[in-house]
């Protein structure tokens, strides 16, 4: 796990980079010019950061019906791109239970952003694994899987 760790980390570099600029063309290439990866972390931090960029407006429709009376303006730029990679790995990764997730993100919350941060991010994500749609299938297929021996998750 520590490599999807590492490629949540460029990702949330890159997503940062991307907040800053709104220039979201060239993001991923110029990024990789500047760090070097082995392909795996490569792999899923593009994974991550394309998929982001690619439904952003509907990710941050997102974070701001769960984060009620804050606009996303005023959400700290590193916990907003934070809960942008981990609610597109929440609504769109199969392959990535939703629990694993939210404690990645807290981890690269406690590491990169203030200190409350992580009970922010923590809640937020909490809210949406129970409340949106597209969350709750996927949790019922992990836990359908689990009950029928299904471990290799």
């Amino acid at each position: 796990m520590m490599l999807r760790r590492k490629a949540r980390e460029y990702a949330l570099q890159m997503l940062f980079q991307y907040d800053v600029t709104r220039k979201g063309e060239g993001l991923v290439e110029h990024f990789w010019v500047q760090y070097k990866a082995i392909p795996a972390i490569r792999n899923f931090a593009d994974r991550l950061v394309e998929g982001v960029l690619k439904n952003i407006d509907e990710i941050d429709g997102i974070i701001t019906k769960y984060t009620e009376h804050w606009s996303l303006d005023r959400i700290a730029t590193v916990d907003r791109n934070i809960l942008r990679f981990a609610i597109y790995e929440i609504l769109y990764m199969d392959d990535v239970p939703a629990k694993v997730t939210i404690n990645e993100a807290i981890e690269i919350t406690k590491k990169y952003a203030d200190q409350g941060s992580s009970a922010f991010i923590n809640g937020i994500l909490d809210k949406i694994v129970r409340e949106e749609s597209r969350a709750l299938w996927k949790k019922e297929a992990i836990e359908r899987d689990l009950h029928a021996g299904n471990d290799s998750l």
